[in-house]
């Protein structure tokens, strides 16, 4: 029996802070917005959502439409206006300019909050440590690694393997549960414990089942600080540490 693999996600914040993660991601003016280029990033997370079956809510769906008609806006022809008119000609990417830069303004006040919060909690002393002839080993350097960052990398492993068709769609009775893929997961991340798994060896079955139950329980794995994700900068490979307790 054909049935939709229903995941739904509360890790995303809204479509605003998808648009902040790829306008600081391809390092965008976010005062000249190249509507093109963003819309067509935007739609291919939407894709790769919509791949995994992920329960979108209505709100991404209203900007990717809003996207694309600013899109066709900036694509017809400016109708010539006499010398004597002095008719200001809206740029259709104000609005949605203004409201990212009023989104930002409240996510980085919230940071500040956030950190300020820490500090009172977690303020104590340690003694002193002398690092001199220590053989320190050069690391991954820990990148801000968020959902999208985590879909996008999905989205590039599906790409290049070529596995978006065909895919077995199809829910066999002996479906794997979340919490037995999440075992299995921290097995193969815990022998490369010192190394790192990049994160494309976690994806081993051609089917869709396979891939979104292994997502997810990637996703869960972080949420509760087993695993961690890094990425030395944007566009490289996301690599997976096992972050529990020392082996």
């Amino acid at each position: 029996m054909n049935q939709a693999y229903q995941v739904k996600l509360d890790t995303f914040e809204g479509p605003l802070d998808l648009l902040l993660h790829l306008i600081n991601q391809y390092e965008i003016d976010i005062y000249d917005i190249p509507v093109a280029q963003i819309t067509e990033q935007y739609m291919n997370y939407i894709h790769t959502m919509q791949h995994l079956e992920l329960n979108i809510a209505s709100e991404y769906l209203v900007m990717a439409a809003t996207l694309l008609a600013i899109k066709s806006q900036m694509l017809l022809p400016k109708p010539e206006i006499e010398e004597t008119e002095e008719e200001y000609m809206e740029d259709p990417r104000e609005e949605l300019m203004q409201r990212l830069i009023e989104y930002r303004k409240y996510k980085e006040a919230a940071e500040t909050f956030k950190e300020k919060e820490l500090e009172a909690h977690q303020t104590y002393t340690r003694p002193p440590v002398i690092f001199d002839n220590l053989n320190i080993e050069k690391t991954v350097v820990q990148g801000e690694i968020s959902i999208y960052d985590m879909l996008g990398a999905l989205g590039r492993m599906l790409e290049r393997k070529k596995w978006k068709e065909p895919l077995d769609t199809r829910i066999q009775k002996a479906e794997i549960p979340i919490e037995q893929r999440m075992e299995e997961v921290l097995d193969i991340v815990k022998k490369k414990a010192r190394s790192g798994i990049t994160f494309d060896e976690l994806f081993t079955v051609r089917t869709k089942s396979h891939i979104v139950v292994t997502f997810m329980a990637l996703l869960e794995l972080m949420k509760i600080n087993q695993v961690t994700c890094k990425q030395t900068q944007h566009f490289e490979p996301l690599y997976v540490y096992y972050a529990g307790d020392e082996i």
